[in-house]
């Protein structure tokens, strides 16, 4: 492991280069004229809702893209908002660190990760992103440069800027916890029929950290159907007799039920769904062998699929066509949504009957500590279980859209789960309100974006649908 301080990944660090692109974004905004609204004029992102351009009022943060120092004695790593996991992970691991929770995508920004949510398979011990954060520079929605710490006068925006989604500010700086890795990780992939023996299995495995004698050190899961449940089980580890390679013509999730054990390093295991999109990527036709072989490893990624899935939903080629076809209506179902691991199995079972869609990614997550996140409150002492879906269902005739989704929500909210807010949204303003603390969130908006230049977080989440 290395000792001393790594400093801005684009070469030695400068002294007032972070501070001079705070202060060019400072003069952005107040070039705006009184009032008008604020966005970030990004180009990329991955939300999937809908989006709209950055027209008027769009701030250029492109330049926030530095891993400005990585201290490996203190195991803290200083970044601007716009650095991807990807470049961060790069920057950690020559010194055998990692973030405590790298969520599945490169292309995922720290400061996306934190205003959103993120999860893992470390979430069961390391919580979410925003829990490993020690302090957030934010630019508030009334052009204020602050500093949140837990402890000091902004303390509030600092616990409650998770899921606030842009909407009280952008981060351009985090200081955040690092942990130690080893350079392999060890894999053991169980196959359960049974889903309450399934969910029992995840929860003692989160419970203990042990299974079968080893340690464990990640926990996910893959359902791809009854009867076939997967519980994945990651071991650091100093030696591997081999390691898989995910990352150009074979496919990691294709290799769940055929391998009971498998070895990657490090790196290769953090980013196992990034290659395909989970499994998104056999949508867009790249799981065939010949066609992974033209595009090579540099196109194999999650954040070129994202563009093409992006402009499809600008432009409804897909749509259209089914239109012309004769064919029925399809509604999207992207979610990801949590339950208490007591109601995962009746989860499961509601979602397989009535939606059906598989293959379904599973990942336990428990909050780290007893902050109070008042945006997203998880009970500390609950173990909860994830859910991720992302595909579509056909709609019987006269069925309005939105009528799936919406059966998530319901059924979501009686089992005592929650539902991330990444993707569309159908709850009325009340509901939506009620389930994400509107009464924490309106006082936080009322001191930090008073004229209401950035959206409110029902506008972007639902309202913008």
């Amino acid at each position: 492991m290395s000792s001393g301080t790594a400093s801005e990944t684009a070469g030695t660090r400068s002294p007032g280069t972070h501070q001079a692109r705070v202060a060019e974004l400072r003069a952005q905004l107040a070039r705006l004229p009184s009032g008008a609204p604020v966005r970030l004029a990004k180009r990329t992102s991955n939300l999937f809702r809908g989006r709209s351009g950055p027209g008027a009022g769009g701030l250029d943060v492109s330049g926030f893209t530095h891993v400005l120092e990585v201290d490996p004695v203190g195991r803290t790593a200083e970044v601007e908002g716009m650095v991807t996991y990807e470049q961060l992970v790069d920057a950690t691991l020559p010194h055998g660190l990692m973030p405590l929770v790298v969520p599945q995508l490169k292309s995922i920004t720290l400061g996306g990760a934190v205003t959103g949510l993120g999860i893992e398979s470390t979430s069961f011990r390391c919580g979410m992103p925003h829990e490993s954060v020690l302090e957030m520079e934010i630019l508030t929605g009334d052009g204020e440069i602050v500093l949140a710490r837990p402890d000091n006068e902004h303390q509030a925006l600092f616990h409650g800027f998770p899921n606030s989604y842009g909407t009280l500010g952008y981060v351009l700086r985090l200081r955040i916890e690092l942990e130690p890795v080893l350079p392999y990780v060890r894999l053991r992939h169980l196959r359960y029929t049974e889903a309450e023996a399934y969910f029992a299995a995840l929860a003692a495995a989160c419970d203990t950290r042990v299974h079968g004698g080893e340690p464990v050190d990640f926990v996910d899961g893959t359902v791809f159907g009854p009867g076939e449940l997967y519980l994945t089980l990651g071991t650091f580890t100093e030696h591997a007799p081999h390691t898989s390679d995910y990352t150009h013509l074979d496919i990691y999730y294709r290799s769940i039920p055929r391998r009971a054990v498998d070895h990657l390093t490090v790196r290769d295991y953090l980013w196992r769904w990034d290659t395909d999109w989970f499994w998104c990527s056999a949508a867009l036709g790249v799981q065939h062998r010949p066609v992974r072989r033209l595009l090579g490893r540099r196109l194999l990624r999650s954040d070129v699929y994202w563009k093409v899935a992006a402009f499809e939903r600008r432009h409804g080629i897909t749509r259209a066509l089914r239109g012309l076809l004769g064919r029925p209506r399809r509604e999207p179902v992207i979610q990801d949504i949590e339950v208490p691991v007591r109601r995962a199995a009746e989860f499961l079972d509601f979602f397989q009957r009535e939606i059906g869609i598989s293959p379904v990614w599973v990942c336990p997550i428990r909050q780290r500590g007893t902050a109070h996140w008042p945006l997203y409150q998880l009970d500390p002492a609950t173990l909860y279980v994830n859910f991720g879906f992302w595909s579509s269902v056909q709609l019987a005739p006269g069925e309005p859209e939105g009528s799936r989704n919406r059966l998530i929500e319901r059924t979501v909210t009686e089992l005592e789960g929650h539902k991330s807010l990444y993707s569309d949204s159908y709850y009325d303003e009340d509901t939506f309100w009620r389930l994400y603390n509107g009464a924490a969130y309106r006082e936080l908006k009322k001191r930090y974006d008073p004229a209401g230049r950035l959206l409110d977080l029902y506008q972007k989440c639902v309202g913008a649908r």
